[in-house]
């Protein structure tokens, strides 16, 4: 098979692409933000990534996450990115684990055995888990915060948790967070927008709690965006 990772190679070399497929990487949620993280990893040579989402694909996926087509309605979503994170690297180590994070779960997850713990996760109690139980760690944490109500990626940013300005989600997290009267146990990057837009369509009949409409060049522009912290960060650790 030709080099996959010629073009890679070329750019950064053969010794830090030895250590990308030495690296291990865990990304918790893998729809609009977290499905482009993987395959940008998967793409750059990461040898060892596991995914968790405990969610089916469904037709609302369709606009925005990488596995979601016509033809994966219904099939575990961790289970279709898998089989084609494969189809880029045969020789990748991709566990795919259908379960979601949560109070019940966090304990099944060693995250010191990682190099990375990737947070692309929507609800609000769970990624605060995540945030707590990550940082508390001994592996390097990155977080996306809201991809949703977004239409310019010039607004892109990334930032430490607690300077993020103008986004919801980072605000809601930081004022649970002192309620609670706890902090996050050390600093971590956060992939935020700024852009506020509203929601112009009808909400859906069928779905049981308030949806913001999103978009794909912004969802996976905060996938790559925290998959550069990633390749970066390995870069740097390294020396060069």
């Amino acid at each position: 098979m030709e080099h996959i990772f010629q073009r890679a190679e070329l750019l950064l070399g053969a010794d830090e692409m030895a250590l990308f497929r030495q690296t291990r990487v865990i990304i918790f949620g893998v729809g609009g933000v977290g499905s482009w993280c993987a395959e940008a990893l998967v793409r750059t040579g990461i040898g060892h990534l596991t995914i968790v989402d405990s969610d089916v694909v469904c037709p609302s996926n369709i606009n925005r996450q990488l596995m979601a087509t016509t033809l994966t309605v219904g099939v575990p979503k961790v289970a279709c990115l898998r089989e084609r994170l494969l189809a880029i690297n045969p020789d990748a180590d991709i566990v795919a684990i259908q379960t979601v994070y949560n109070e019940q779960t966090a304990d099944t997850f060693d995250l010191s055995s990682y190099d990375y713990v990737i947070d692309a996760i929507d609800s609000l109690k769970d990624k605060l888990l995540l945030i707590q139980r990550a940082t508390d760690s001994t592996a390097t944490f990155f977080s996306s915060m809201g991809a949703a109500l977004k239409t310019d990626p010039s607004h892109i940013r990334v930032s430490e948790f607690w300077k993020v300005e103008g986004c919801p989600l980072a605000r809601a997290l930081r004022m649970r967070f002192k309620h609670l009267r706890q902090r996050p146990a050390r600093k971590f990057l956060c992939v935020f927008s700024d852009e506020h837009q509203e929601n112009r369509g009808q909400q859906p009949a069928d779905e049981p709690k308030h949806v913001n409409g999103s978009l794909v060049h912004i969802t996976a522009i905060f996938g790559f965006t925290l998959a550069s912290l990633v390749v970066n960060d390995r870069t740097v650790s390294d020396g060069n």
